[in-house]
């Protein structure tokens, strides 16, 4: 007997009753993992029931759902169309309620359901699928890029769960031909492109703490520190009233010590401002990370325990979503550690991954060869990565001068997975003024 393939199909004349079994314990399985319906604890097995049967009975959503090689149902989603009166949007879609149930993923199903949901779309005459997806649902979000959905905005109160604000990530993709999708991307009427739209980047100053004074190192090399200021506070300050919108703060004693040490300094640069703080260096437990995001700190950054203790980051990013960010530092593309002192031999991009599947929200990479050089950052390997990735990469090591920041920008247009960049001694020396880098950063 050949091999039974796995089969999609949408839903149009009932579900038997063994089928409506196997349909909500699949998705009372994508619940307690997570995910699914909006729902954060899953309702009694009557509810679900009611819902799946209720949906048959809406004109405008059709329900597929994915067979495995046994003929089980393990998991579903919702193509919805707008109401008939809404002329302007007939030719759309929304893609919802997609989930595959923990248990048989990896198997390509999610693939599978996808694709023909797409063809069902396609078959009803629709030229536009949008979807939207919580950040921390990673997996998801690549799965939908795997097939040529784009990102075109950021919800940042998405969904509120476990008391955290998460964020959403707002997907669309043209179903149309060439000829029809240059018609969708430009009216006539407006000369307006309706093709992804670009946000603008962040420029991240940065404050490097050593010994409770502003710094800034040559390729991370503590013995070669520029001394900038003695007054942390102030330079945050400083920053704030020049139109940033966030700090990038790093405790270089802290890295290379493996805990927190410029404790004075940093609080002092939180309460210095209204502006959102992200901090790195020798945070390194839960006990640190808790206590510097209760302390004010928007958002933690993991560097060398990424590497070394995993399983910390994946926890930290499950109690404080959208809080955690990986720091992946490397030297000609091999991830370094402890302060930058010591270099492994994973590959920066096979961290990030790693760190993806964890659940953190972004991820900062430096090159180190280039940082506090001045000579450019690294945009082969920084688009190469944001390119693997579902979140946000932001850039850092190497910008000298503002020509750096535009070559980054021109980037980010084709590759919008690059969110920012960080920007430290050439600031401090008057290389890139300040209000000229936010003004181009806005420009995008």
């Amino acid at each position: 007997m050949g091999r039974v393939k796995i089969v999609c199909e949408r839903v149009s004349s009932g579900l038997s009753e063994d089928d409506l079994e196997m349909l909500c314990e699949a998705a009372l399985a994508g619940i307690l993992d997570g995910g699914g319906f909006g729902w954060v604890r899953p309702p009694s097995r009557d509810v679900l029931k009611r819902y799946f049967e209720g949906l048959q009975l809406v004109q405008e959503r059709h329900l597929y759902v994915i067979r495995d090689e046994e003929g089980l149902i393990c998991g579903a989603g919702q193509l919805v169309r707008p109401p008939a009166s809404y002329e302007a949007h007939a030719a759309t879609a929304t893609l919802t309620a997609f989930f595959i149930a923990p248990y048989a993923r990896g198997r390509g199903l999610g693939k599978t359901l996808i694709a023909t949901m797409l063809q069902g779309a396609k078959a009803i005459g629709c030229k536009v699928v949008n979807c939207d997806v919580r950040e921390t649902h990673s997996g998801a979000i690549r799965l939908f890029r795997s097939f040529g959905f784009e990102q075109w905005g950021t919800h940042p109160y998405y969904a509120r769960i476990g008391g955290q604000t998460v964020r959403g990530i707002f997907l669309s993709k043209l179903l149309a031909d060439d000829h029809e999708a240059a018609e969708w991307r430009m009216s006539p009427e407006t000369g307006v492109t309706h093709g992804t739209v670009r946000k603008p980047l962040t420029l991240y100053p940065a404050i490097d703490l050593k010994d409770g004074a502003c710094v800034r190192l040559r390729r991370g090399e503590m013995d070669d520190a520029t001394h900038y200021s003695d007054d942390p506070g102030a330079q945050a300050k400083t920053f704030a009233d020049a139109g940033c919108q966030y700090l990038h703060v790093v405790d270089l004693n802290g890295a290379f010590a493996g805990r927190s040490v410029n404790y004075a300094a940093i609080e002092a640069i939180v309460r210095a401002t209204d502006l959102p703080v992200q901090l790195g260096g020798g945070i390194r437990d839960m006990e640190g990370i808790e206590r510097w995001l209760s302390a004010g700190v928007e958002r933690v950054i993991l560097g060398s325990v990424a590497v070394k203790d995993p399983e910390l980051v994946r926890q930290a990013a499950r109690a404080f979503p959208g809080r955690i960010v990986a720091g992946i530092d490397a030297r000609h593309g091999k991830v370094a550690t402890e302060g930058w002192a010591e270099v492994s031999e994973l590959e920066a991009n096979d961290l990030a991954l790693r760190m993806e599947d964890a659940g953190v929200s972004a991820v900062i990479f430096t090159e180190i060869s280039r940082d506090g050089m001045l000579a450019g950052l690294d945009l082969e390997q920084t688009a190469a990565m944001a390119k693997s990735l579902s979140i946000p990469v932001i850039a850092s090591g190497g910008v000298g001068t503002l020509e750096h920041l535009r070559a980054l920008r021109d980037i980010a247009q084709d590759v919008p997975g690059i969110s920012g960049a960080i920007v430290g001694r050439a600031l401090y020396d008057g290389r890139v003024h300040l209000d000229e880098a936010l003004e181009l950063f806005k420009s995008c």
